[in-house]
């Protein structure tokens, strides 16, 4: 400090800070040795306290207003000073201003995911994330405890500490209140306040420190229970899954058809599902009316399901196909005896006509029908 500042500090002893910052709690009043004269002149703002530190010791206290330093107003520091008639000479004291306001959009989030047991999941991990606010509500336990003799104390400075606290607190919350993974969205403020109380338990007493406002922002699910998610939501909008596969079929035609590269094999094939379209929008599906009854309703057992068929064209494996799609095939000559198939059970790939199972598919064209009867005279 220069000589003019000393000069300065000798004819006007005014005391005060504005704060032009949004993140600083503690500030020390600057003084050159730390000395004041009897009956400086101390500002308290709104949002402020300031602290009275004589000799190591928190001495006075004061809330916003304006205040003339004397024994009337400083009974504490008289009687650290052990002044009982008033006092003339400077004294040296250290001022900590305090800022009471709440200091707002702090951010939390958990930086490792945190195990919870759900109902319908199992053990899964969460993740989450909002913002808090931090709030000066005693001095004194501030400065005690963590203040210290910092000059200049910054919300950052303890903000790590807030943080795992925060994370810890969300921890218990989750496993206490057992909220289902599905409902977890529509509690974010229950778990919000949960949070904050424990919170507050926490750095109430010790670091005189309250929590006005914590907000939780969002839980995320692991990416697997998130596409679970979706899959059942995706089940729940089709709802007839039998008229869902029927569009899908009927799909599957147009793109067969719409591909020229595709050959001849390809259109044969898009006419067997057809004719598999058509059996399943039959009343009773393929079959007809006439299909075996259903277990369970006086006759005996459905039969298994029959063999699904891959058939190799230009190159490139297209199916499974039903038996009555492969007969389609045949029909229309795109699926002949060297087109090659495999289904389950096959050691590997094999032509059409050597296969057991296919034999009556190229029955008619070994044997051609017999000539035609005369004519009636």
């Amino acid at each position: 400090m220069g000589m003019f500042d000393r000069l300065r500090g000798e004819l006007i002893d005014i005391i005060e800070w504005i704060d032009d910052t949004n993140h600083t709690l503690v500030w020390r009043f600057p003084r050159f040795q730390n000395e004041i004269k009897n009956g400086a002149q101390l500002i308290v703002r709104p949002g402020q306290m300031a602290v009275l530190v004589s000799s190591g010791q928190i001495a006075d206290t004061y809330g916003p207003g304006h205040y003339e330093l004397t024994t009337q107003n400083m009974p504490v520091m008289s009687t650290l000073r052990g002044w009982k008639y008033g006092f003339e000479s400077p004294f040296k004291a250290e001022v900590y201003f305090v800022s009471t306001r709440q200091v707002t959009d702090l951010k939390w989030g958990t930086p490792n995911p945190v195990m919870m047991r759900d109902p319908e999941f199992g053990p899964i991990r969460i993740r989450a994330f909002g913002t808090y606010a931090l709030q000066a509500v005693d001095p004194k336990a501030l400065l005690t405890e963590i203040v210290g003799t910092d000059g200049d104390f910054q919300t950052d400075e303890i903000t790590g500490l807030i943080r795992s606290m925060i994370t810890n607190a969300f921890s218990q919350t989750v496993a206490d209140l057992q909220i289902a993974a599905l409902d977890l969205a529509t509690k974010y403020d229950q778990i919000g306040q949960a949070i904050r109380k424990r919170l507050i338990e926490q750095i109430d007493d010790e670091y005189g420190l309250d929590c006005p406002q914590l907000v939780v922002v969002n839980i995320s699910l692991p990416e697997a229970v998130e596409k679970a998610l979706d899959t059942k939501t995706s089940m729940g909008v089709i709802g007839d899954m039998n008229r869902f596969q029927q569009y899908q079929m009927g799909n599957a035609m147009t793109a067969a058809a719409d591909n020229p590269g595709g050959g001849g094999a390809a259109e044969g094939l898009g006419l067997g599902l057809g004719m598999a379209m058509a059996g399943r929008m039959m009343p009773g599906g393929f079959g007809g009316p006439g299909a075996a009854p259903a277990a369970g309703s006086g006759g005996s057992a459905p039969p298994p399901p029959p063999p699904a068929w891959h058939v190799a064209v230009a190159g490139q494996t297209k199916g499974p196909f039903a038996m009555s799609q492969l007969a389609g095939g045949v029909a229309s000559g795109e699926v002949d005896r060297d087109t090659l198939v495999w289904t389950a059970g096959m050691d590997g790939w094999q032509p059409a006509g050597t296969v057991s199972a296919l034999a009556g598919l190229f029955a008619a064209q070994s044997s051609p029908p017999p000539p035609p009867p005369p004519p009636s005279e």
